[in-house]
């Protein structure tokens, strides 16, 4: 009896010394709770308000048979990954795939399009009802071969006017009809025209257009640059090479309708504006606490962002070494974008033309469910990938907070009245910018009008179009998990 008393005793210390070490990583969790899993553990790690979200919290899950309960009452993963981000109003951008190939895709430029870029605006302040104009069109697209052009109005989609409750589901698909109309005088007026688009996949080269224009002493550089793209380096280096060749003495970077991208070609085009500023501080990346302390300790170089002097090839960089630059910006204009013109502000004179940006000041990297998180050994078994927000970013000053946008020097609006055609020296944007240039900074009366009017535009509406990511996980962080 009492033999049979201590083995009882004893097997029941076995089992508290043996469920006291199942702690979150002890056991894999079982296959159909593995992209949950992947999920949490993700977000735990790197999202960056990871310590507002009770769910997050570290110590949440005393066993991983715990965060299994806890993510069996999910229905489905989206429906985890939402539950598990702040509220919306502070976290715009986040997103989750269940296909990491159409994320890739995204983040190299390539997405399904028609090859118009469009915006969308409001008729009236407040209205439900809203209309599209064409902002440009992607060369070799099916919309280059179809009777459809820049300052184009669409007021409905196969004959359903377009508001904000059916506009995406309406634009979303594959192939639809433009019915057209007239712009008069603010008022929409159907004009019996249409153009049926299909989509296909398509990569946007973003270097869209570069000119130069001579002024006696002033040889001005300008370029369209639409997206920062890192397969596209090259081409971006190519143009600033031949702005550099032709003796530019300002440049105009156009970039209202780019709405982000590569924080690491960035900071290569903005070394390619400069070029004095080598190995100087660019940006400052902020994460979330337990992230800045394993770098701090680990890895504090891979907190900075600096100008650099070769592309992601390794290829030298063509520089223009300015010490002033002219940025023409609109709504559209987000994240990586204002990277550029907050990045700048403490090395040159950035003047900024159009409207106010976006206001994006946070990054984000691509999670994939293996080991490190990274794209090595991916599990197999599915092609789920994160894309959550994990850092804020800064300039060398600390400069960060402009969430509500960056404001111009020279405001100005795109008018659907008198749009221009893009590079043209007598299109309103670029004009008020070379005037700027050529009388010393004495603007002249410009263009403006209500800023409710602007709603959406092509990209915006993207699964995660006004993108601003790191190109590689940090290396590491992983055995925080371990």
């Amino acid at each position: 009896m009492k033999i049979t008393l201590k083995i009882v005793l004893s097997f029941f210390v076995f089992l508290l010394v043996f469920l006291s070490c199942d702690d979150i990583d002890d056991k894999p969790a079982p296959s159909s709770l593995e992209i949950k899993d992947f999920i949490w553990k993700g977000l735990n790690l790197y999202y960056f308000w990871q310590g507002q979200e009770p769910n997050l919290a570290d110590d949440r899950f005393a066993t991983q048979r715990d965060l299994n309960a806890f993510n069996e009452t999910f229905a489905s993963p989206e429906a985890l990954f939402e539950d598990l981000l702040v509220e919306r109003s502070t976290d715009r951008y986040s997103v989750i795939f269940s296909d990491y190939r159409v994320l890739e895709g995204i983040l190299t430029g390539t997405s399904k399009s028609n090859g118009v870029d469009y915006g969308l605006k409001r008729i009236t302040p407040g209205s439900n009802e809203i209309y599209g104009w064409v902002r440009y069109i992607l060369p070799s697209s099916d919309a280059s071969s179809k009777p459809i052009q820049r300052g184009d109005i669409f007021y409905a989609v196969n004959g359903t006017p377009l508001t904000v409750d059916n506009y995406n589901s309406l634009l979303s698909n594959d192939t639809y009809t433009l019915n057209l109309a007239d712009f008069n005088g603010g008022n929409i007026s159907p004009n019996g025209q249409s153009v049926t688009l299909t989509k296909t996949d398509y990569a946007e080269n973003p270097v869209y257009l570069t000119n130069v224009y001579d002024y006696g002493d002033k040889k001005i550089g300008y370029l369209i640059y639409n997206g920062f793209f890192t397969s596209f380096e090259n081409q971006l280096n190519q143009a600033i090479g031949q702005l550099k060749n032709q003796g530019i003495t300002h440049l105009i970077l156009d970039l209202r309708y780019n709405s982000g991208g590569s924080v690491d070609t960035a900071t290569r085009l903005a070394s390619m504006i400069t070029g004095q500023f080598n190995n100087d501080v660019f940006a400052r990346q902020q994460w979330n606490q337990k992230v800045e302390d394993y770098l701090n300790q680990n890895d504090p170089s891979s907190l900075v962002n600096r100008f650099t002097n070769v592309i992601s090839n390794g290829n030298l960089i063509n520089n223009l070494n300015l010490n002033k630059i002219y940025i023409i910006t609109s709504p559209s204009t987000a994240s990586a974008s204002e990277l550029i013109i907050n990045g700048l502000k403490p090395h040159i004179s950035v003047v900024q033309i159009g409207t106010k940006t976006e206001g994006k000041n946070v990054g984000s990297i691509t999670l994939y469910d293996s080991p490190t998180f990274g794209k090595s050994n991916r599990n197999n078994n599915h092609r789920y990938a994160m894309q959550p927000i994990v850092l804020r970013i800064a300039n060398k000053l600390g400069e960060g907070d402009y969430v509500n946008g960056l404001s111009p020097n020279v405001p100005q609006d795109e008018n659907i009245a008198n749009l221009g055609t893009l590079g043209d020296v007598n299109e309103p944007l670029l004009n008020t910018t070379i005037n700027y240039i050529l009388e010393f900074g004495r603007p002249r009366a410009t263009y403006t009008e209500d800023g409710k009017l602007y709603f959406k535009d092509r990209k915006s509406m993207l699964p995660y179009g006004n993108e601003m990511y790191l190109n590689d996980v940090p290396q590491g962080l992983f055995q925080i998990l371990q």
